[in-house]
């Protein structure tokens, strides 16, 4: 009973050990080619109405029990040809944004890089 636990127990560890790092690398991965082809991407100017907003809010406790607290701001843009596209705001854009809004989208690839409202 005991020499099966010797065979198993590291097994299981090194498969865990394995999955965590291969978690890592793999999103390392995918955030390195997101910012590569959006710096390979032209910046865009386009006329856009903001049809949605939407806040993301996680929350997670320390291990010496202080809770912490993150907000992720997405904003949903329509273009004149009628596609949309959500992108990732900063706080401030997001509360500067109302739903509803129309004026020039600034963005290179996926990343929002500003929005004038029309007056």
């Amino acid at each position: 009973m005991f020499d099966i636990m010797f065979v198993i127990v590291p097994v299981f560890v090194t498969v865990i050990f394995v999955i965590v790092i291969g978690t890592f690398i793999v999103t390392a991965v995918r955030g390195v080619s997101e910012w590569s082809k959006n710096n390979a991407s032209p910046r865009l100017t386009v006329d856009a109405s903001v049809v949605t907003k939407r806040q993301h809010n996680t929350s997670h406790r320390t291990q010496h029990g202080h809770r912490h607290h993150h907000s992720y701001y997405y904003v949903t843009f329509q273009v004149d040809s009628g596609d949309r596209m959500e992108l990732s705001v900063t706080g401030q854009e997001f509360g500067l944004i109302a739903e509803g809004d129309t004026g020039k989208l600034t963005f290179q690839g996926t990343r929002f890089l500003g929005f004038e409202r029309n007056r």
